[in-house]
């Protein structure tokens, strides 16, 4: 008998193999070249913005380089000078240990004024003996210590916002542990150490006198003009400017100003607001030999503050 014929069709799609017939040709839908070359356009273009985006911030983490070269060798203390001193530790941090150290150079008075030195940024406080002298022989007590980053201090590397905190951590120690008032601390900046100072003493205003010697800041433009900056965008990124000219210009604190005429980068320091004593000498050399000036200053600044006096030796 025959068998009757079924209504189902097969269904296999076009291009195809069917289940039935496994050497039935197959066909494949073809990608444009254009789109390819699109892809791989849009993907190294993606990879550049992310190079890009990463150099930046490998810059922005970095660029304390271009302006601070920390030293960690202490070569000297104050006893090769002839200077009594006492090794001091504080600035404790969340870890509840002190990170700064530094000496105490007392005076030969515990009722003279303390000075609060603050050193330039390729430097340590072995290299401040000099000044820590000359202060010394002004009659003033004197505390110098090294930012995070530098001697044997803490921390991993300095920056402006670290070097502002343990600037203030400085004053701390003197308000609070020694119970200095702060009226008869002297805040010393020396090179980038200067914008320091003049930070501190516009955030206290009670702070007694301020001391600049070859002060130094206002980075931005030299960064800018760095070779290794030309490829970023520094007035988004730069921040560690250390500003100085401008706080100057409105800092009521009486400050001497030991300036050189040699200084490659100086403020305009006729423009610092008064009252102020500008002390120009010959070489960055003789910044340390100014005791005289130093006293001159606190007996006739500190005391009633004159006219401007613009001294020439």
């Amino acid at each position: 008998m025959p068998m009757p014929k079924s209504n189902h069709r097969r269904t296999d799609a076009p291009g195809r193999p069917s289940r039935h017939n496994p050497n039935a040709p197959q066909t494949f839908e073809l990608v444009e070249l254009g789109w390819i070359l699109k892809a791989l356009a849009g993907i190294f273009a993606l990879a550049l913005v992310c190079g890009y985006i990463t150099l930046c911030v490998v810059y922005s983490r970095t660029q304390w380089q271009l302006v601070l070269h920390p030293s960690r060798i202490i070569a000297t203390t104050p006893a090769a000078v002839g200077l009594p001193f006492t090794e001091v530790r504080f600035g404790v941090d969340d870890s509840g240990q002190p990170q700064l150290d530094g000496w105490w150079v007392p005076g030969d008075s515990p009722s003279d004024p303390v000075v609060i030195l603050l050193h330039k940024g390729d430097s340590d406080i072995g290299d401040t003996l000099p000044i820590a002298q000359s202060l010394h022989n002004a009659r003033l007590n004197v505390l110098l210590f090294d930012y995070r980053g530098y001697g044997l201090s803490g921390g991993q590397h300095p920056t402006e916002a670290t070097m502002e905190a343990d600037t203030d951590s400085a004053l701390t120690y003197l308000t609070g542990t020694r119970g200095i008032p702060a009226s008869s601390i002297i805040a010393y900046g020396n090179g980038v150490g200067g914008s320091l100072a003049v930070r501190l003493c516009t955030e206290h205003p009670q702070i007694a006198a301020l001391i600049l010697e070859a002060p130094d800041g206002d980075f931005r433009a030299r960064a800018q003009a760095d070779d290794r900056s030309r490829l970023f965008p520094v007035s988004l990124l730069f921040h560690e400017d250390f500003p100085l000219a401008e706080p100057l210009r409105t800092l009521p604190t009486p400050k001497l100003i030991l300036a050189s005429n040699d200084q490659k980068y100086a403020p305009d320091f006729h423009q610092a607001a008064d009252p102020k004593m500008v002390v120009w000498l010959d070489s960055e050399s003789s910044f340390a030999a100014v005791p005289e000036d130093i006293r001159r200053f606190l007996d006739s600044y500190v005391s009633r503050p004159p006219a401007t006096l613009i001294h020439n030796p």
